[in-house]
């Protein structure tokens, strides 16, 4: 999501640096391009209009005219006027001693309500909250089927009453039950529908009467386009939102929705989805997220995935391997599983500053399709194998290809390079200069 968005902004402040001195003709031009490309971003016209007309003002202004930088000073206030728009950070809303606290999952069919219930569950757990899930759509074929085999996979605690039931009483009933069980938070995944229409949100009118819910958060598709400000007007007008869940950040959506959705509704944007595993969650930062439109990176983002992925005992005993010449090929696989899991290589590339044209330059899909290839290859060998290569003779490799779908040259090249990095490790001890090779994988 935002690369168009953030290709098209750079392209139009690369013009912008290249002026010595702006004048009011000069920002009416890169304004003019901003707008374009936040109408094709589907960012409603009204959000629009609104953030240009805020920018143009400061863009023109004496705190351009009197900086050093004048193409630097506007990408500066564009950067602070679009986290502006896209509010602050929230957290949910705790506050009351009555336990368990609820919060209620709204949307459209198709939204990721029910995936999403499991990521908050496990979101919470990770924030020492004991979750607990209520299965209150009856409508959608295998919604309740679906969330509970989530709640089995992710071993959070659910209720459910199948299809017959409805949906209020499943809700009283599955608050009591958390309550028996020493639940902190209860969520609710409550049915949405192709439209909004009457019958939908009286329903949820009355969930939300009988069970005082603390956070009421709109689950929306990121993808929706234009139509996402009409879907959270809505809901908003009807059950009063107090969160924005935006599902699907790691499609095509253009962006819009987020910003759009925000500036009508008035109420913050709390998480993303930002993949369809479950640890494809993350609490929404607008500076962070700015920052990613304008290609800036976000190295915070990627700091705290990084100490997600890596445990800190395990990367010194890393660490030390490394240094004692000990590094093995199943020390490899299982680092390149961690990596996997802070999420795709486009997405890694994208928090680092300065790396985002750069992303633009590589083959990902090629770069992640070598990334497996050399995942395949390891876990085709023995435990033997992975720990002691000097064993791997041509049948052993032409076994291992076979196995993991490959040619003998692919092994071939995948052990050369764990050799190169060896020896790089080795010159490092010896406290040379090394050459730098590839690393498996990598070429």
């Amino acid at each position: 999501m935002f690369e168009s968005l953030s290709e098209r902004l750079q392209g139009i402040f690369d013009s912008l640096g290249r002026t010595g001195k702006l004048t009011e003709k000069d920002v009416d031009t890169v304004m003019r391009e901003v707008r374009m490309a936040l109408l094709e971003a589907d960012v409603a016209l009204p959000v629009v209009k609104d953030f240009v007309k805020r920018v143009k003002e400061r863009a023109i202004g004496a705190e351009v005219a009197k900086s050093l930088k004048p193409g630097q000073q506007v990408v500066k206030i564009v950067h602070e006027e679009l986290i502006e728009t896209l509010g602050e950070s929230a957290k949910l809303n705790f506050s009351g001693s009555t336990k368990p606290h609820v919060i209620m999952l709204v949307g459209l069919q198709g939204s990721g309500k029910t995936t999403t219930a499991a990521k908050l569950a496990v979101h919470l757990r990770k924030d020492g909250r004991q979750p607990f899930m209520v299965a209150a759509d009856t409508y959608r074929p295998a919604a309740v089927d679906q969330l509970v085999t989530l709640a089995k996979q992710i071993n959070v605690p659910y209720h459910q009453e199948g299809v017959n039931a409805r949906p209020a009483d499943i809700c009283v009933n599955g608050i009591k039950a958390a309550k028996d069980a020493g639940a902190a938070v209860v969520i609710l995944d409550t049915a949405g529908r192709l439209q909004i229409d009457d019958d939908m949100m009286n329903e949820l009118e009355e969930i939300k009467r009988r069970t005082s819910p603390v956070e009421i958060l709109l689950v929306a598709d990121s993808m929706t386009g234009q139509e996402a400000v009409n879907i959270a007007q809505g809901f908003n007008n009807r059950v009063g939102v107090t969160g924005l869940i935006l599902t699907k950040i790691d499609g095509d959506a253009r962006g819009g929705a987020a910003i759009s959705m925000r500036a009508v509704t008035n109420v913050p944007i709390k998480f993303l989805g930002t993949g369809e595993k479950i640890d494809g969650f993350e609490v929404f930062y607008p500076d962070r997220l700015a920052s990613r439109i304008l290609g800036m990176g976000d190295v915070l983002s990627l700091i705290e995935k990084a100490e997600e992925a890596f445990d800190e005992q395990e990367a010194l005993k890393l660490q030390k391997k490394l240094m004692e010449n000990q590094f093995t090929l199943q020390d490899f696989l299982e680092q390149l599983q961690k990596i996997k899991k802070m999420g795709s290589f486009s997405q890694i590339l994208g928090m680092i500053p300065g790396m985002d044209r750069v992303r633009n330059q590589i083959n990902q899909e090629e770069a992640e399709q070598r990334m497996r290839r050399v995942e395949a290859i390891i876990n085709s060998m023995t435990a033997e194998e992975r720990n002691n290569p000097k064993i791997l003779n041509a049948n052993r490799r032409k076994r291992i290809a076979k196995g993991s779908g490959v040619e003998v040259r692919d092994v071939n090249d995948v052990l050369k390079q764990f050799r190169d990095m060896q020896q790089l490790m080795s010159q490092l001890r010896k406290g040379r200069m090394p050459n730098l090779p590839g690393f498996p994988g990598m070429r």
